[in-house]
């Protein structure tokens, strides 16, 4: 792992985290514990969730045998290394699909729809293994769609329904409110299910393809329920006396899981560094990059801390459960601490898929400069600097990525807590000129095996998690050690706060 630190001594002048005079000492515990952070202990533990994934079949979701097992070999280890360790246990509403979905369509002329191409179940979606059949009525469909994204109020209001055929399957498109207000309303006008198709919206990519959402653990409903692509939806609205059938099998229950805390012994409690991965994985596999790469980095740092020199605040290494059903496990956490507690807290690192196999070194957007969402709290600027920093001293290249709340850093700033962190790509498509920097392949997934049982050990890129984990590293050692107040420089205009009612992405799927 490389260690070169080019100027770091005016970095920690300028951020005004330490004083001048102790530059040098906390250039020297950076290094420190980036020489000591290594891959191999890293991959250690991801074998390990890789053997507790295999021994209770192939997966650790939330609210299954195998989190429970790993929830287990994180505290373990945590309290081996002299953290005090403590458990949070909360109930959430589970979500499984139990068998493939089908989607037919029977008249006017026989279709059968592809699962995984053309539709896909709504996380939260209720049951129907028997399938129900009935003719196909649009609510508000507008087509041509509206030139800009969120245009549409397609089943947004119980008004959308009047004339609605009890019986029938409401055909929605993607709008203004989420999918959950959608079915809901659906389900209140008697439809028997509801196929909710992307919204059109002519130049943007991510309104055309098949949607892969949620209804949200608020909003679940009782009939199946579906999203589609543009063209599947568009299809269905222009054909006259069309009759689908579709077919779900779901589980939805309330369970248990927890978070699992690692607390430093040192280190003003008064000033607080929340250091977070998230340790379940969706239930379609292992989820040995997303997100065990980000737990097994955290672990490994949480029990090299030694090598860090002096910690003057204290550090919580948080494992996050249930961040794949909606971001509740640290939801739960910032929602239930006191007000008293909350102020304690000065900062949020967050570590989520850090080891993708076609992967780039992308950069939470904490001050919003490069236009992709608004800026953090402030302070968030100033994470976001020392890794751009950290980065730039060892010659690598970074991009900066949306700070839109989508992963366990959102509750942090929807309290007003500056947060930063590391991504190094999900499902999106590499571009030609992302691969001229970071190397990979272009026209592929950053991660192929997103949210699949492929996510194994084998999915593993170790050259992007020894350079993230080198960054991770960095950023724990300056703030573990930071004197001042986490703040930015400059005073930005912000908006700090994605909500439930506003982000469109809950978690690992879109919400509306």
């Amino acid at each position: 792992m490389r260690t070169s630190l080019a100027a770091l001594g005016a970095l920690c002048a300028s951020l005004a985290l330490v004083p001048a005079a102790a530059a040098d000492r906390d250039t020297d515990s950076s290094e420190s514990l980036q020489r000591h952070v290594r891959v191999a202990g890293m991959l250690e533990h991801m074998r390990a969730f890789q053997r507790i994934a295999d021994a209770h079949g192939g997966r650790r979701a939330s609210g299954t045998p195998g989190y429970d097992a790993s929830a287990d070999y994180v505290a373990r280890r945590l309290r081996a290394a002299g953290l005090r360790v403590t458990r949070q246990p909360f109930d959430f509403r589970f979500f499984e699909e139990l068998s493939p979905p089908a989607m037919t369509r029977t008249a006017p002329m026989t279709r059968e729809y592809e699962a995984g191409t053309d539709f896909a179940t709504m996380d939260f979606s209720g049951s129907a293994p028997d399938g129900v059949s009935a003719p196909v009525q649009a609510v508000d469909v507008v087509l041509p769609p509206a030139t800009e994204a969120n245009g549409n109020t397609s089943g947004c209001e119980a008004e959308d329904f009047a004339g609605f055929a009890a019986g029938n399957i409401a055909l929605l498109q993607r709008g203004t409110c989420g999918f959950g207000v959608k079915a809901r309303n659906a389900q209140a006008a008697g439809a028997a299910g509801a196929i909710i198709f992307n919204e059109g919206t002519p130049g943007a990519d991510d309104r055309i393809g098949l949607i892969e959402g949620t209804l949200g653990a608020e909003e679940f409903a009782d009939i199946p329920v579906v999203g589609t692509s543009f063209a599947v939806g568009e299809e269905l609205a222009g054909l006259m006396g069309a009759v689908v059938t579709l077919r779900t099998e779901t589980l939805q229950e309330v369970r248990r899981t927890e978070n699992v805390f690692g607390d430093t012994k040192d280190g003003d409690p008064s000033r607080t560094i929340v250091i977070g991965a998230h340790l379940d994985s969706v239930a379609e596999g292992p989820g040995i990059n997303d997100n065990g790469s980000g737990s097994a980095q955290d672990l490994e740092i949480a029990e090299e801390l030694r090598h860090a020199g002096k910690i003057r605040n204290r550090l919580r290494f948080a494992f996050w459960g249930a961040e794949e059903a909606n971001l509740i496990g640290s939801t739960f956490y910032v929602e239930n601490l006191s007000e008293a507690e909350l102020a304690t807290i000065k900062a949020n690192l967050n570590f989520d898929m850090v080891a993708s196999p076609n992967f780039a070194r992308f950069v939470y957007d904490g001050d919003g400069s490069a236009g992709l969402s608004d800026p953090g709290p402030d302070g968030s600027g100033l994470i976001e600097r020392i890794f751009l920093d950290h980065f730039a001293g060892e010659g690598l290249a970074t991009e900066p990525t949306a700070f839109d709340g989508r992963s366990d850093y959102g509750p942090f700033i929807a309290a007003g807590i500056p947060a930063g962190g590391l991504f190094t790509g999900a499902e999106d498509i590499k571009t030609p000129e992302q691969a001229a920097v970071f190397g990979g392949t272009a026209g592929r997934p950053f991660d192929p095996c997103y949210h699949q049982d492929c996510d194994t050990i084998a999915n593993v890129n170790t050259t992007a998690l020894g350079q993230m984990a080198d960054a991770a590293a960095h950023a724990v050692a300056r703030l573990a050690r930071a004197r001042a107040e986490i703040v930015d420089a400059t005073e930005v205009a912000r908006d700090p706060s994605p909500t439930a009612e506003t982000a469109d992405r809950h978690g690992p799927h879109e919400a509306r």
